[in-house]
């Protein structure tokens, strides 16, 4: 990736991490070489799982499988380079792989944001309208509905990263972070940021709260409905197929949210804790609470398995 602006002086930026201890350094390294396995190895099960099992062909599972894919792309993106920096004297990144990093961040995790919209979706369809689920989340749609997260995602992307491109950075190369994110890269620009700025409250705020206003309206919908189900072991059955993914919703918006809904001033080093939250933390769960909370994939889950040992 060539810079427009050539007068710019910095070519790379120092990320300072977690700590600047230099005990700390093998600590965190194991601990975030074991997540980051962990992470990779239990997001290929549920893939395997998933696909291994004709119960899971269904839209849900279509939309989770793709989920876990690119919880492994959002990980890989950030925690290798960590670890490397951990065992390293000199925490540098380039211009262009602090780009990069950045792109590929905001791509994989908008594409996360549409997936769990695109679920929440079929959680509504199914509960709320099960006569017509057949036709509403049709093969065709739910490729659609993918094709779109996709795109979305890395044009919302592109669109940051030119605009960031267009910047000057002439003084501090230090980012208060493991990784290259947004906001503490914006402080450290010499030129004005008024309309990266104005792009992030506006356009950026749009992309990051829409999904989430579209959950929070099928979950309030879905809540409407169940509670209407006379049946205790009704209720309790159309909480089971939600309930993970409420979990899921929670904590990668949570970290999100707190993030990046404040102002580019107020940016410290303490947010670098909710950044792990949601680029580390969520795509290690989330195999663990789809399959803990819910029946139908630990019954792939134990298929699997036993497909392996035999």
């Amino acid at each position: 990736m060539v810079r427009i602006n050539q007068t710019s002086i910095v070519s790379e930026f120092i990320l300072l991490g977690l700590s600047s201890q230099t005990e700390d350094q093998t600590p965190l390294f194991v601990l975030f070489l074991t997540m980051y396995l962990v992470t990779i190895i239990g997001n290929l099960i549920i893939i395997l799982a998933i696909y291994s099992d004709p119960q899971l062909q269904t839209p849900m599972y279509f939309f989770l499988s793709f989920l876990s894919f690119t919880d492994i792309c959002f990980t890989t993106n950030t925690v290798p380079k960590m670890l490397v920096d951990f065992l390293s004297e000199k925490k540098t990144i380039s211009y262009a792989g602090c780009l990069t990093q950045m792109y590929f961040l905001y791509a994989v995790g908008n594409t996360d944001s549409c997936l769990l919209a695109a679920m929440a979706f079929d959680r509504y369809v199914a509960i709320c309208d099960p006569f017509h689920y057949i036709t509403m989340m049709s093969q065709r749609r739910c490729v659609l509905l993918l094709a779109f997260s996709c795109s979305f995602s890395h044009i919302h992307s592109l669109l940051h990263i030119l605009l960031l491109n267009r910047l000057t950075f002439c003084d501090s190369n230090i980012i208060h972070n493991f990784i290259c994110d947004i906001n503490p890269v914006l402080k450290l620009s010499c030129s004005s940021t008024f309309v990266n700025e104005l792009v992030i409250k506006t356009e950026g705020l749009v992309v990051l709260v829409t999904p989430f206003l579209f959950i929070a309206f099928s979950y309030a919908r879905i809540l409407i409905t169940v509670l209407k189900i006379p049946s205790a072991a009704g209720k309790r059955k159309a909480f089971s197929t939600c309930g993970s993914h409420l979990t899921v919703v929670t904590l990668f918006y949570g970290s999100i949210f707190y993030v990046y809904l404040q102002p580019l001033s107020a940016y410290t080093v303490r947010d670098r804790v909710a950044t792990i939250v949601y680029t580390v933390l969520s795509s290690l769960l989330n195999p663990f609470i789809y399959s803990l909370r819910n029946k139908d994939l630990k019954r792939g889950l134990k298929k699997l398995m036993g497909k392996r040992q035999f």
